[in-house]
């Protein structure tokens, strides 16, 4: 049994009872730096964090199996924590967890904000464009920081998104006796030459709360299916929105589950699936590099940098890939092999959908339709345009969707 014990920033003075059993009769102390120097010495083995962690974790386990092991980590061990990389490896069983409050009840407490209405997003580890995802009018977001400069970082994106006028409270050491609070708006935080807020902070223990204000003409993009396509880099090479909310539908994002967006152009479909829940995730395969370097672009942009990008053309490039949820393919439907190869790599329960442009295309989806059913469906786009001094309608090219759901077992 591993017992892993949350810390806060008060330290030794700030933990209840059972807490500083747990520490004081372990026989190995195991944590990063700084939360080992927060605790008294004892008898027992400290170890301090390798790094990187992750890849190490597995052995240094297996180093101290059968000892009394207690770790140290920040806070709540189960939110964003060590505690959860444990359970994960080990089983719930076999990890022991004693919270600490967490750095987001602490943030919440301070404000005033209920913590079931605040959005939670983590720099520690993760890419600060994660955080396009959540910018919203009106939501109120926490932050955790990954260091002193992190504050900067945050305000410089909100800046870069139109959301310069939302006000920031950084909050830093929360529940030590040094915890300090600043105030202040993204752009002011950026504009060094006038502002009296400082680019980075002495502590790096930081939180950032954002309260999110748009600038005038700011376009919000909802997480919503279809977004506009102008939200979108790309070179026409594109599931065009009414088309591409059609297509998700058909996919239905599931929490946790996995998608592979095969012939992915702009990667639209594997962004938007992402942005239904950050649990989703999802595999764009593309075989042209241009178009491969625009997904990742549209993937920080759109607040899932999590995106895998294969470069390769499929079937080939679809070897060893983990087994999907979902499978969308959005071109090369012709391609020899290619819906066998989705077909068979489908968990049970999963989606497959498949858009038509061509006749060749539209030919080889009513073959698989008429084997396997499911559902299919022709959409027809008109838009309005100008027609001399009046407005028509423009048709765009028709597009044949099949879906279907694997039922039987592979």
């Amino acid at each position: 049994m591993i017992t892993v014990v949350g810390i806060g920033a008060d330290g030794w003075d700030g933990l209840p009872a059972g807490s500083r059993r747990a520490v004081e009769t372990a026989e190995v102390l195991m944590g990063g730096t700084r939360q080992l120097r927060l605790v008294p010495d004892s008898a027992a083995e400290r170890v301090a964090w390798p790094s990187p962690l992750l890849p190490a974790l597995p052995a240094l386990l297996e180093k101290y199996a059968g000892h009394d092991v207690c770790v140290l980590a920040s806070g709540d061990p189960m939110f964003h924590g060590i505690g959860s990389t444990l359970v994960r490896l080990l089983g719930a069983t076999r990890v022991r967890v004693l919270p600490h409050l967490s750095s987001l009840s602490l943030a919440c407490a301070r404000l005033g904000w209920p913590v079931e209405q605040t959005e939670v997003v983590s720099l520690v580890g993760r890419p600060p464009a994660a955080l396009n995802a959540a910018l919203l009018p009106g939501r109120r977001i926490v932050v955790l920081g990954a260091g002193a400069g992190s504050p900067s970082v945050v305000a410089g994106l909100l800046v870069d998104r139109g959301y310069g006028p939302s006000p920031m409270t950084v909050l830093s050491d929360l529940g030590a006796a040094s915890e300090s609070e600043l105030r202040g708006t993204a752009d002011g935080w950026t504009a060094t030459a006038s502002s009296s807020l400082p680019s980075s902070l002495p502590s790096s223990l930081n939180v950032i709360a954002i309260e999110c204000v748009a600038e005038p003409g700011t376009e919000p993009l909802a997480r919503v299916p279809g977004l506009p396509d102008t939200a979108f880099e790309h070179d026409g090479q594109l599931t065009k929105r009414e088309v591409r909310a059609v297509s998700l539908s058909r996919l239905a994002p599931v929490p946790g589950e996995l998608l592979w967006d095969v012939g992915a152009g702009a990667g639209s479909i594997a962004v938007e699936w992402m942005r239904a829940h950050p649990a989703c995730a999802a595999v764009a395969i593309e075989s042209r590099a241009d178009r491969a370097a625009a997904i990742r672009r549209n993937a920080d942009a759109l607040g899932v940098p999590s995106l895998r990008v294969v470069e390769g053309r499929a079937p080939a490039a679809l070897d060893g890939l983990p087994a999907p949820d979902a499978v969308f393919v959005g071109g090369g439907a012709t391609a020899p092999g290619l819906l066998e190869k989705c077909w068979a790599a489908l968990r049970p329960g999963g989606r497959l959908v498949v858009n038509a442009v061509t006749l060749e295309s539209e030919a080889v989806v009513a073959g698989w339709y008429a084997r396997l059913g499911g559902d299919l469906v022709r959409l027809a786009v008109q838009r309005a345009s100008p027609v001399g001094s009046f407005t028509g309608w423009r048709a765009a090219m028709p597009v044949t969707v099949w879906s279907v759901t694997r039922k039987d077992q592979p």
